[in-house]
């Protein structure tokens, strides 16, 4: 009887943090009571020191358990909340509020070749191979490097006018969506400015298509990657009245642009 009451009162100490300090009191006095008329009072005190060792391990227990449920329910929760990847054209590096994922170079297709590819790629600065062949022999796809074209322009853009593009690809946690939107240099309320600059694409005159993609306005260059090699190019964007509607648009005022990513 008196084993099973000993293992019903670890039990609720076990069970109950809260109420430790309590439960170790009933179960020290109860073995006081029923053991001090048995055992000489070193025994007893003796027992109640081998008692408190082994409540304070099981308390420490208790603790490491509870910190390691919440560390899993937090991550469990960020993970819930999920994350978004954006790519920041013109820039070697992300935000603060971003993690970096990858920094290197922008490609694309050649301005002139009237079967391009028509986004832009951020290139890694460690490429990777599988099988290959080297040697061009017509009868594939091509990247070629990126390269401002912004000469007669305002600031900055004006010395950075031939020279190569960077680009930084960005993650953003506790985000469900990035968006890029042309003709905004800040974001709506419950988003969250990631980059602004400006709205560039390939000349209107040129075969290859292209997109439009917002340029940090705070362009970057590549060392070493000031000569005309051309390839995929960026010209800035201007507006045009008729069809699109002046005001609230300015003929032939360069739009700028903002990439917005969605607060939880």
């Amino acid at each position: 009887m008196m084993n099973f009451m000993l293992f019903v009162m670890i039990l609720a100490v076990v069970q109950s943090e809260e109420k430790n300090g309590s439960c170790k009191d009933m179960l020290q006095g109860y073995l006081t009571g029923q053991l001090s008329s048995a055992l000489g009072a070193y025994q007893v005190e003796a027992l109640k020191r081998e008692f408190k060792s082994f409540t304070d391990v099981i308390e420490k227990s208790m603790k490491a358990f509870e910190k390691n449920v919440e560390t899993k329910l937090r991550n469990a929760q960020s993970t819930s909340n999920g994350s978004a990847v954006y790519t920041r054209w013109g820039k070697k590096s992300c935000p603060k509020s971003a993690e970096l994922v990858l920094s290197g170079y922008v490609g694309g297709s050649r301005y002139s070749h009237p079967g391009a590819a028509v986004d832009p790629l951020c290139l890694p600065r460690n490429p990777e191979w599988g099988n290959y062949r080297d040697g061009t022999d017509g009868g594939k796809a091509y990247i070629y490097g990126a390269e401002y074209q912004t000469n007669g322009l305002f600031g900055k853009w004006h010395s950075v006018y031939e020279h190569d593009v960077p680009c930084a690809v960005c993650l953003v946690r506790s985000r469900s969506v990035v968006k890029m939107f042309p003709g905004r240099k800040t974001c709506d309320n419950g988003w969250k400015l990631e980059y602004h600059g400006y709205l560039m694409a390939g000349h209107h005159n040129h075969i290859a298509g292209t997109t439009y993609t917002c340029v940090d306005s705070d362009p970057e260059t590549l060392h070493g990657g000031h000569t005309d090699n051309r390839g995929y190019l960026f010209y800035m964007v201007e507006a045009r009245c008729g069809s699109l509607k002046c005001p609230p648009y300015v003929e032939g005022r360069e739009f700028v642009c903002a990439v917005c990513s969605l607060e939880k």
